[in-house]
């Protein structure tokens, strides 16, 4: 057995911790860090049953699936957190996720693995193309803040509606991009499927895919209950670490939601395996932007929450300060480790003024 799983059967054991935590009544901050921890664990189970399901049923309905369960746990998090009316965090979460995929987990794929080769390669085509999917989204997102800054005493309901419209545009848009990379331009893809096949070699046609559909469910199941504590004990265990909402949202929500998911790209970057690596990373990113966001804010308005698309200006801020650096440096094809460690000063950069940006009403 790996360390890496032999260390998730031990994270394993901070979900009846969690619980306990929860009913004995702990603490709050104790809650909220182990139902974090716990959340690592399953996270990665859920990817890696995902993948075994998906070798099974075939390349165009497993790459459905990769593509629907790509982003599972955090969606699940920022379902509860929506359901809970913690509306600031949802929005701040989906910003986090972007900035993350983007600087923090291509950043370290470029900087760990050019300090062992130095120059890796990736098709710059789908580069291209994702980079356009994300300038659309970022404009999206853009849109509704802008009518709100040009537009005196516009209702809330006006803007929840215009988010509708978009989400909807959004969410049609991303039906389209999964129906270019699996049907009409798959030869484009074709080195990441590759790769992946060849990464995971433990994969097989005899996996039992009814016993990896009882651990997605499980894992799923679990990872419900986890939100449910971690949302519950949010607020006033980040109080406590002197954290604000926007802070938490942004960066520690989505490093938790997407922690396995960063490790693969970081692993397979290690192994000149760049296609793939940032075929996880900005494929996770565009995911976000063009499918979670626009189905929290169809989720908001099933839930009877004002769920829209006008984010903190900050926050927006960050997203085109990712996508563009992150466009710039992905578009040669080419990366080494200081376009890694470029990404990652703008991350940190990006994470202090976070931390440092201080609470003001009416923002995120």
């Amino acid at each position: 057995m790996s360390g890496k799983n032999i260390l998730f059967l031990v994270l394993l054991l901070f979900i009846p911790v969690s619980v306990a935590a929860h009913y004995l009544k702990w603490g709050e901050l104790i809650v909220f860090i182990t139902a974090g921890l716990a959340i690592l664990p399953l996270a990665a189970w859920m990817g890696a049953a995902t993948e075994e399901i998906a070798v099974v049923v075939g390349p165009t309905l497993g790459g459905l699936l990769n593509a629907t369960f790509g982003n599972a746990t955090e969606l699940i998090i920022a379902l509860v957190a929506l359901n809970a009316g913690l509306v600031d965090v949802v929005k701040a979460s989906i910003t986090g996720s972007i900035i993350g995929n983007l600087l923090l987990v291509m950043g370290l794929s470029m900087l760990l693995g050019g300090l062992r080769y130095k120059e890796q390669t990736f098709q710059p085509i789908v580069a291209r193309v994702n980079a356009s999917s994300m300038n659309l989204a970022v404009i999206a997102i853009l849109l509704p803040t802008a009518m709100k800054f040009s537009s005196d005493g516009i209702a809330e309901k006006t803007l929840q509606n215009l988010s509708l419209a978009v989400a909807v545009v959004l969410i049609l848009v991303y039906a389209l991009t999964l129906l270019f990379s699996m049907k009409t331009h798959t030869y484009l893809y074709e080195v990441g499927i590759t790769e992946t096949v060849t990464e995971e070699t433990h994969l097989n046609k005899s996996s039992n895919v009814w016993l990896w559909t009882g651990v997605l469910l499980a894992c799923t199941l679990f990872v419900a209950l986890e939100s449910e504590l971690l949302v519950d004990s949010l607020e006033v265990a980040t109080s406590q670490l002197g954290l604000t909402a926007l802070f938490t949202g942004v960066i520690l929500v989505p490093i938790i939601g997407n922690a396995a998911e960063h490790a693969t790209a970081v692993t397979v970057a290690m192994k000149d395996k760049m296609d793939l690596s940032v075929s996880v990373a900005v494929g996770s990113s565009m995911q976000i932007a063009l499918f979670v966001a626009p189905f929290l804010v169809l989720a908001g308005w099933v839930f009877d929450q004002p769920m829209d698309l006008n984010f903190n200006p900050f926050e927006l801020v960050a997203v085109v300060v990712a996508v563009l650096i992150a466009n710039s440096i992905s578009s040669d094809g080419k990366s080494n480790w200081l376009e890694g460690t470029l990404l990652l000063a703008a991350y940190a950069v990006l994470g202090f003024a976070f931390y440092f940006l201080p609470v003001v009403d009416g923002m995120g």
